[in-house]
């Protein structure tokens, strides 16, 4: 199925302007907080975060990619991850974030991985790679962020070769009572207060609830991956359901 004829999921939540572009203002909001990004990742998630990565990490091992794609890399924490435990021969990051990938080409230089990992500006919904390029596709964090989540999701789709597989480990929900509702009350006012005061941007951690909110998370995404021809699409829940792992493959 074609992006034009897929489900159309429409992604109105914006960091600052809900009449602007969403791109700049992602690409600003996350130059913004850049800085201390790494710091509230590790307080916000209480560490969590290491273990979420590693099990990505799990699930791509017995397909022993040589060609890696991490999009939405952020500071690389993935891509160092993917680096070190698969033994790639190369792994490329792509984050619309100038700023983020300067603290990341700070920590890939540290990890004297510069021969392995490139990290590049770019829009992972009209990225610089030709098709079929790619072993496997990553995106932690970032498919909420996207403008057009078909359009990424596409892009993909797009640079992936027959066979490759995509993994996108975003937050969903727990369902369950009481852990829903403590759930949201640590997004919606523990986190936006401890985001405020750190990273000194007033709406950074506001819109990170609310993009969480609005996202189709679990049996939803699955299927808007399904719809644009991933192929044995699946669905994991880690910690309780905070976030999920989604696993898909484009048909060989």
């Amino acid at each position: 199925m074609t992006q034009e004829s897929a489900p159309r999921v429409v992604e109105t939540i914006k960091p600052y302007d809900a009449e602007g572009d969403k791109k700049p203002q992602i690409a600003g909001m996350f130059d913004n907080i850049a800085k201390r990004y790494d710091l509230l990742n590790r307080i916000l998630s209480m560490g969590i975060d290491k273990t979420w990565r590693k099990r990505v990490v799990k699930m791509m091992r017995p397909h022993e990619p040589k060609h890696i794609l991490d999009v939405a890399t952020g500071t690389a924490d993935l891509a160092l991850d993917l680096a070190k435990q698969l033994k790639p021969d190369h792994v490329r990051g792509l984050d619309i974030s100038p700023k983020m990938l300067e603290f990341g080409r700070e920590k890939v230089k540290k990890a004297d991985l510069d021969p392995i990992i490139t990290l590049e500006v770019g829009d992972s919904e009209n990225m610089p790679y030709e098709d079929n390029t790619f072993d496997a596709v990553t995106v932690s964090f970032g498919v909420r962020n996207f403008q057009n989540l078909n359009a990424g999701l596409s892009e993909m789709y797009r640079v992936l070769r027959p066979g490759g597989q995509l993994i996108v480990l975003e937050f969903s929900e727990p369902t369950g009572f009481p852990l829903k509702q403590l759930f949201h009350f640590y997004f919606k006012y523990i986190l936006p207060t401890i985001g405020r005061i750190t990273s000194k941007d007033k709406r950074a951690y506001t819109y990170l609830y609310e993009s969480v909110q609005a996202f189709p998370s679990g049996q939803k995404f699955a299927d808007v991956l399904s719809s644009l021809d991933f192929k044995s699409v699946t669905c994991t829940p880690f910690t309780i359901g905070i976030c999920s792992a989604y696993s898909a493959y484009k048909p060989s």
